[in-house]
């Protein structure tokens, strides 16, 4: 089977309005979706990232910079990933569909990761 990363993208203030008692509601969707990918042999690893927005690195001629992100005119923020097995981006898309990430109105970013050999 090959692995997919499911890359959540979301606005910085989708989960703002939301009292603590919601957010744990929506915690409890996701952990219930993970529970099922579990139980079907499917979940290869998944995290939520910090808030915070990391760091963004670049090499301008060789030149390290490293800016404090996300920048304050981003429109969508990475929130966190599921890797998850899959036999091919149909089936990959099958198992994504019901992830409570797209029904608060995140968006996935689905990539298959490519296997390198030594």
């Amino acid at each position: 089977m090959a692995k997919f990363l499911l890359l959540l993208h979301e606005q910085p203030t989708d989960f703002s309005d939301m009292s603590a008692e919601q957010i744990q509601g929506v915690i409890a969707e996701y952990t219930a979706w993970r529970q099922n990918l579990i139980e079907r042999d499917l979940f290869l690893g998944g995290q939520k990232l910090k808030d915070e927005g990391g760091r963004h690195l670049r090499a301008p001629n060789g030149q390290l910079q490293v800016v404090d992100g996300p920048y304050s005119e981003a429109k969508e923020v990475l929130g966190g990933y599921f890797m998850i097995a899959a036999d091919d981006y149909a089936t990959a898309i099958q198992i994504s569909q019901d992830c409570p990430h797209l029904k608060f109105g995140g968006r996935i970013e689905l990539r298959e990761i490519d296997t390198i050999h030594d």
